[in-house]
């Protein structure tokens, strides 16, 4: 047991955690003035859901020991979870800080989701939606990914922190959704703006503060190798940040706090599963051309595809994190970390298919079976708001509650 190691992966924890409010105030400040504390609500109760999920079950699913489609129940309830290290994940950190390290990994995905079906979910759909998906979407992923027996990790795949079991995930679920429940009402004419953009930029902050947790805390100890997840993560999201708003610039005349925002979330989202394997350079690199990606696919193509991707949950996490998951296949270096593998253009190509490979999988898994769950609920209770409801807005139809009392 090492006390620095300890201390940093708990610190990371916390962290991590802060991300779903910073993610829950970037995803508010975007919506209409009328839904943004369902937005808060549900990133909220997320984080009040699945931290009891994740101890109750969720960790043995995604961790327990196993080569089939999960790890199976024998760490339900952290039965056999202790406070001493386990080798095979937790090194010399208590196997119970690994676990809830992993359990605010497992609390934000299925948050970033609701960017997709934003303003127009039942709040209690939209509970059965995140239990099921958690169960049998997240769970088998992350096992398949990081987990002792993963077919995906034997496959050779490289994921420091959350490329595809995060990002693509929780991306290509939110297309999924977006195009199962429908464009939002009256959407076609005009598109909503967003209500606050100083909660942007609030939240925006809190997740680039909380991800140096999510991508540095993944080394699982305070050594070098969390030093330089950290320098990657905050030089990719920076020089993100600068090609997003370099593109509104030139395309537009004017460069926008709201692109600046978005390009750097982009960054973050990027590097997340390069992190622990790339050098500076390979940083800059994915910085600069995932804003160009994303760019393309939320600016560009989704209002000639007409699907109603309220938040951009897919342009820029699944985008994002595809892009990261293959710069991996090209950047990644043993130099950085021998743990790892030499990328393509470190003269070993089998890397880059490898990463194609995981790519495909998680993407093909989780949309298909995001499909199923959403049809699913929506046949029993349906997931939709009424029309009524939609007018009135979230806030007080499904909480009863305004944000705003005072009315300009």
């Amino acid at each position: 047991m090492n006390s620095g190691d300890t201390a940093w992966v708990l610190i990371s924890t916390a962290l991590v955690m802060l991300m779903t409010p910073g993610l829950a105030f970037f995803y508010g400040g975007m919506v209409r003035r009328k839904n943004i504390l369902s937005v808060l609500m549900q990133c909220f109760f997320i984080l009040c859901l699945v931290s009891v999920l994740w101890v109750v079950y969720g960790y043995s699913l995604a961790f327990a020991p196993g080569t089939g489609f999960w790890g199976g129940f024998s760490w339900s309830m952290l039965n056999g979870v202790g406070l001493e290290p386990y080798a095979d994940y937790s090194g010399t950190i208590p196997h119970q800080a690994f676990m809830i390290f992993q359990a605010m990994f497992a609390v934000i995905t299925p948050a970033l989701i609701i960017g997709a079906f934003a303003e127009r979910m039942k709040f209690s759909s939209f509970v059965v939606f995140t239990v099921l998906w958690l169960t049998f979407v997240y769970a088998p992923v992350c096992h398949w990914v990081w987990g002792l027996g993963g077919f995906i990790r034997n496959m050779g795949a490289l994921d420091f922190a959350g490329g595809t079991v995060v990002h693509i995930n929780a991306g290509i679920a939110a297309l999924v959704t977006a195009l199962m429940i429908g464009r939002r009402k009256n959407a076609e004419k005009h598109l909503p703006s967003p209500h606050n953009l100083p909660f942007v930029a609030l939240g925006t902050a809190l997740l680039w503060f909380g991800w140096f947790g999510f991508n540095a805390g993944s080394a699982l100890g305070a050594n070098g190798l969390a030093a330089g997840a950290f320098v990657v993560t905050n030089t990719a999201a920076a020089a993100a940040g600068l090609s997003w708003a370099l593109i509104e610039w030139v395309r537009n005349g004017k460069p926008t706090l709201f692109g600046i925002a978005s390009g750097a979330v982009a960054g973050l989202v990027a590097i997340t599963p390069a992190a622990g394997f790339v050098n500076i350079s390979g940083a800059i690199i994915i910085g600069l051309l995932v804003s160009v990606f994303c760019y393309l696919s939320a600016v560009i193509i989704k209002p000639l595809a007409g699907y109603d991707d309220a938040l951009d949950a897919f342009g820029v996490h699944c985008v994002g994190g595809i892009w990261g998951a293959l710069a991996t296949g090209l950047f990644a270096s043993k130099a950085i970390n021998p743990a790892g593998n030499d990328g393509l253009f470190y003269g070993n190509p089998a890397l880059f298919m490898i990463q194609v490979k995981a790519v495909l999988l998680t993407v093909v898994y989780s949309g298909i079976v995001t499909a199923v769950i959403f049809k699913a609920v929506d046949m029993v209770m349906g997931m939709r708001v009424s029309s009524k409801e939609e007018d009135v807005g979230l806030d007080l139809t499904q909480h009863h509650e305004r944000a705003y009392t005072i009315v300009e």
